[in-house]
């Protein structure tokens, strides 16, 4: 009789748990706070872009650096296990690629590194784009290269000296 108790002391604490975590993953702080993580992700992919888009290699390192960190508490929800498996494999490639680019000075190979990572980002980008976010893929129609963009408006990350406006939005979120 005493098993029988325990065993079923046992389950309704694991039920309890497992109501109070439910709970929790739908509080409206759980909410804000994973809205907030998204913009995060999103504002330090937006930076690093704009940091090409400069020229400023010092700031890409900084800014990947940014995108690297905001990566690494993000959390994927409401996702079947393959497609948890193919985001945090994705995130995981993207964290790297950013670590890549933190890792050189030399504006050239950021941006070639960029051309991978920026593929990788859209792969994932509705799962990091905020509520009230628009996002665009655009792409520059000499090399085929992508980026997503906050804006509609063409500022070409690969080659700003010479084609800033060359481009077009290929899709949005």
């Amino acid at each position: 009789m005493k098993k029988v108790l325990v065993i079923v002391f046992i389950f309704l604490s694991g039920l309890t748990q497992a109501q109070l975590t439910s709970k929790e993953e739908v509080a409206p702080e759980l909410v804000q706070k994973r809205e907030e993580q998204k913009k995060e992700i999103t504002k330090n992919y937006l930076a690093l872009k704009n940091s090409l888009i400069t020229s400023d290699s010092l700031a890409v390192v900084k800014n990947a650096e940014a995108l690297r960190n905001s990566l690494k508490n993000f959390k994927f929800k409401k996702l079947s296990l393959e497609q948890m498996n193919a985001a945090t494999t994705t995130r995981k490639a993207i964290s790297d690629l950013a670590a890549e680019m933190a890792s050189t000075k030399n504006i050239n190979k950021q941006r070639k590194i960029f051309e991978t990572l920026s593929v990788k980002y859209w792969e994932v980008a509705s799962k990091f784009k905020a509520a009230d976010a628009a996002l665009y893929l655009q792409v520059c129609p000499m090399t085929g290269a992508v980026w997503t963009s906050d804006s509609k408006e063409i500022k070409n990350p690969y080659y700003p000296k010479n084609m800033l406006t060359c481009g077009e939005v290929k899709a949005s979120l």
